[in-house]
């Protein structure tokens, strides 16, 4: 069964400096059908303003997720980490027993697009860690790369919770197959661009929820980005 979440349906607010949509209920947005998915609980799209961003707030017991898509995302916690986030990289911060950071568009001149991922861990009052990689497009272009993983195989970054996150970059007409093992279940997001999931449309900002599903085809239709999360 694929369900989808249209990008049109989300939540949104436009703050001047922050324009926002949220798959799942975030902030002041709530809609108690769409409190996450699984251990998904938030898919936050968001672009900020050259220079604006979001001041030192705090974390606790959560698994996040920054993956840019345009643009330089400034990082800064009290773990002492400081960095910059551009295209192709992946942090990811688990908040564990608290965690206090910022996050601020690193550009004067030029917005920064970027998903926000939250993931419900499996264990809490861990250890607050941070970790970032670079993915090239060279990896992704065709294939599903694994980014994301409990384990931290395959280079990816760790997280404490069973959720396989993948990105793939489809030309039109260019496909990727994914098998769901039993028992497991899928959020295909689609961060840019148009794919059919199965037979099923899917443009930018759109998302589906999948389950009793063996199998999972996505076939460009425009030149696409596509993140896939493969769960328990």
């Amino acid at each position: 069964m694929i369900t989808l979440r249209k990008s049109e349906n989300r939540g949104h607010a436009n703050h001047g400096w922050l324009n926002t949509y949220h798959t799942f209920s975030f902030a002041n947005y709530y809609d108690p059908t769409h409190m996450g998915f699984r251990s998904l609980r938030v898919i936050n799209q968001d672009r900020v303003h050259p220079g604006k961003g979001f001041p030192t707030h705090s974390h606790n017991d959560m698994e996040i997720v920054t993956y840019v898509l345009e643009g330089a995302l400034e990082h800064k916690d009290s773990l002492g980490t400081g960095s910059i986030i551009r295209p192709g990289d992946v942090q990811r911060m688990s908040a564990g027993t608290g965690i206090a950071h910022s996050e601020y568009n690193h550009s004067q001149t030029e917005g920064v697009h970027f998903l926000q991922i939250w993931i419900l861990p499996n264990k809490k009052g861990v250890k607050p860690t941070y970790e970032q990689k670079t993915y090239s497009d060279e990896e992704k272009r065709g294939n599903l790369r694994l980014i994301v993983s409990e384990d931290g195989r395959s280079n990816s970054v760790t997280i404490h919770q069973d959720v396989d996150t993948y990105t793939t970059l489809l030309d039109t007409g260019e496909q990727v197959i994914h098998q769901l093992k039993p028992n497991r279940h899928a959020w295909v997001q689609v961060a840019r661009g148009s794919v059919m999931l199965n037979d099923n449309l899917l443009e930018a900002g759109d998302g589906a929820a999948v389950s009793n599903e063996e199998s999972l085809k996505l076939v460009g239709k425009e030149m696409a980005e596509v993140l896939l999360f493969d769960m328990a």
